[in-house]
C-alpha cells in the first residue's frame, strides 16, 4: 500500500476545489481539450453536473467538502497508475485517494487519450 503522509492528506483535504479548478482547466486547453471534456470527466467521477460544480467552486468548498458532496463513479477503482509519484490504487487515505483520481484523470484528458478510456467504458 502507499502510504501518504497525515500532513500530505491534510493538506488535499483542506486544499480548496475552486483553488486548483483553473489549473485544471489550463492544463488540459494547453494540450487542445476542452473545459466541456474537463466537466466531462470531473461528472464521470463526481456526479456534479456543470451548475452543481459550478457551486463547489462558487462556495470555495475543501477538496474534503468536495468530496463528501460527491456520488464517487462505482468504477472509479478502475483508475490506475502514477500520479504524483503515487500508484493511485493504492494510496490508503480515502480522500487523498480520490483527489489523486481526479488528478490522474486530468492528467489523462491532457495526454490525448481518449474519452472512452478515460471514463472506463471499454
Amino acid at each position: 500500500m502507499a502510504t501518504t503522509t497525515p500532513d500530505h492528506d491534510k493538506r488535499i483535504a483542506e486544499m480548496t476545489f475552486a483553488s486548483v479548478y483553473p489549473h485544471y482547466v489550463a492544463k488540459v486547453q494547453k494540450k487542445g481539450r476542452t473545459k466541456a471534456e474537463l466537466h466531462e470527466v470531473i461528472r464521470w467521477l463526481t456526479g456534479f453536473d456543470d451548475k452543481t460544480l459550478n457551486k463547489q467552486i462558487q462556495d470555495k468548498v475543501t477538496f474534503e467538502e468536495f468530496f463528501r458532496r460527491a456520488k464517487i463513479n462505482p468504477n472509479a477503482h478502475l483508475i490506475t497508475g502514477v500520479i504524483c509519484g503515487y500508484r493511485v490504487e493504492q494510496i490508503e487515505n480515502p480522500l487523498t485517494q480520490k483527489a489523486r483520481y481526479l488528478d490522474k484523470l486530468v492528467d489523462e484528458l491532457a495526454k490525448g487519450k481518449k474519452m472512452e478510456k478515460i471514463l472506463r467504458a471499454g
